[in-house]
This record gives structure tokens, C-alpha cells and sequence, in this order.
């Protein structure tokens, strides 16, 4: 009996001793995810040979489209949720004036008709014309990010699951027409200096080409929630919407691809400052960056 007490005792310590092994292996394995996690959310920015950056504007939470202003001076949206975003004026860091307050996720931002145009990603919020400090509704849409205007239009792109649409609201008439139906994570629609129009998929990792035949192509594949695009002279330029390790691509009019910009934590809209240099709102960490080539 004796022994029979000694091995059970053997035997608990036994487990006892593996338990402690096991949970110190999965408090270390935690410890290690926490850390690189970590490490992606605080590891500095990177840039590529022939370009610089800077941290133009701080504390500019949730920044998501920008829009330039005479005199230098930006509009931001912020994108929080819950009737606290809004869309801000910014003359220099921490110079903020709000300008329409009490927005939830206030996302595409766009100059039109001498004012400014802006959506809502959320279920029934219509698109919104900003002008002389007044704001007039134009047209309902669900959870519309992003926007372009052509002149006689303006296209909206809606974020959802399997049931979004891309309207075209024409200014004469004010009618608006379902141009596709049944996107899937479409964020950002813009028109190319080629005359080509595109729009991305987030969850798909694509960018589409908006054909008349409504085969809408892939013209890039393999990215990492790409979110806004906008064309100039240099390009495409597309950012990821992605929490670690973002990128902010460009590809050439010849169809090469090269990282701008690495390491980056949501960034979302990119314009051009009219001075030869970019800024690029960066919502993961609450500033806009201004990138310049470097000679």
C-alpha cells in the first residue's frame, strides 16, 4: 500500500511539474506574439532609395482623406464612429478647426463645384456637398468610402460584403445610376490620366478595371487590402489598409511596381502638395506624412 501511495505521489508531482512546463511554454509563446505585434506597430517607417518622409501634421486621429486648400492649409476627415468624427481644417501641427462635426466614419473626401463633397461609411448616410459652411445632402448610399468627381458626375463606391454598388450621380438632373452591384470590399474608385477607371477590392487584394463590357479585369493582384488609389504623371499609387506592415506602392505607367513606403499602419488617402511633394494620411497612427523625393 505504501508504495502504491508513494508512486501515486510520484505521479501527481509528475503532472504538476508538466503543467508548470506547459504553461510557462504558452505564457512564453504569448509573450513572444505580444512582442512581435509589438515590434510591427512601433517599428519605424521605411522608405525607399529616392524618397523621404516626415511627420507633417501629429495628433490627427483616425486621419483618412485629405484635400488641399489654397494658402497650404488641408481638410482631413477623421474617421471615428459614433457621431465623433468630423472633418477638420489644418493650418500647421496642432493649428485644428473643426468644419462639419458629429460625422460617423467620414471617409472620401473630394473637391467639387467649388466645395467639397464627403461620404459616410455607414448604413444610410447620404453623400454630403460642403460649400460656403453649409452642407446639403445629394444622394443616399450605405457605407460609401470612396469618391471621384468627373466633372458632370460624381462616383461613389460602397464598403460592404457582397452587396455593394457604385452609383454615378449626375449633377444636371441629380439622378443617380447603379453602375455595378454585388462588390465585395470596394473602397476606392478613381480615373486615370489614361482615361481608364479602377477600383479596388480590399479582401480580394485587387485592383479592377471598370470595362465597358462589365468584365472589370484584374489589373493588379496580390496586395495586402489595398484601399485608395489615386493617378498622376509618376503613376498609380496605391495604399494597404492593413493594421502592421502596410505599403504605400506605385506603379509606373509601364506597369513596374515599387514600395514607396513600408512598415506603415493604415494608411489611407495620398495627394499631391503642388510643391513636387506627397501627403499621406496615416490612420493607424493618428498623423499625416509628407513624402518628397529626394534628389
Amino acid at each position: 500500500m505504501g508504495k502504491s501511495l508513494n508512486n501515486i505521489n510520484q505521479a501527481k508531482k509528475r503532472a504538476r511539474r508538466t503543467l508548470k512546463c506547459s504553461l510557462a511554454l504558452a505564457g512564453a509563446t504569448v509573450a513572444v506574439a505580444a512582442g512581435f505585434f509589438a515590434w510591427q506597430s512601433f517599428f519605424p517607417v521605411q522608405a525607399a532609395s529616392g524618397w523621404s518622409y516626415r511627420v507633417a501634421y501629429p495628433k490627427v486621429p483616425k486621419a483618412a482623406s485629405l484635400a488641399l486648400l489654397p494658402g497650404g492649409a488641408i481638410l482631413v476627415s477623421q474617421e471615428l464612429r459614433e457621431g465623433r468624427g468630423s472633418i477638420v481644417r489644418i493650418e500647421g501641427p496642432g493649428d485644428h478647426h473643426v468644419v462639419v462635426g458629429q460625422l460617423s466614419k467620414p471617409d472620401g473626401l473630394i473637391p467639387a463645384r467649388g466645395g467639397w463633397v464627403f461620404s459616410q461609411e455607414v448604413a444610410d448616410k447620404p453623400v454630403m456637398f460642403l460649400k460656403d459652411g453649409q452642407t446639403t445632402p445629394l444622394f443616399e448610399g450605405s457605407s460609401v468610402q470612396g469618391l471621384w468627381d468627373d466633372g458632370d458626375d460624381i462616383y461613389a463606391i460602397e464598403d460592404r460584403k457582397a452587396i455593394g454598388r457604385l452609383l454615378r450621380y449626375n449633377w444636371q438632373d441629380k439622378t443617380v445610376t447603379v453602375v455595378r452591384d454585388n462588390l465585395d470590399e470596394a473602397e476606392s474608385i478613381t480615373r486615370c490620366t489614361d482615361g481608364r477607371m479602377l477600383y479596388t477590392q480590399k479582401g480580394q487584394g485587387v485592383v479592377r478595371l471598370l470595362a465597358d463590357d462589365r468584365s472589370d479585369p484584374v489589373v493588379i493582384a496580390d496586395l495586402n487590402q489595398p484601399t485608395f488609389l489615386r493617378c498622376d504623371e509618376r503613376g498609380l499609387w496605391i495604399s494597404e489598409d492593413s493594421t502592421h506592415r502596410a505599403r504605400l506602392l506605385l506603379i509606373s505607367p509601364q506597369g513596374q511596381r515599387q514600395t514607396i513606403l513600408s512598415f506603415l499602419k493604415a494608411p489611407q488617402s495620398i495627394i499631391a502638395t503642388g510643391t513636387g511633394s506627397y501627403l499621406v494620411a496615416e490612420g493607424g497612427r493618428n498623423r499625416v506624412l509628407e513624402l518628397t523625393p529626394t534628389p
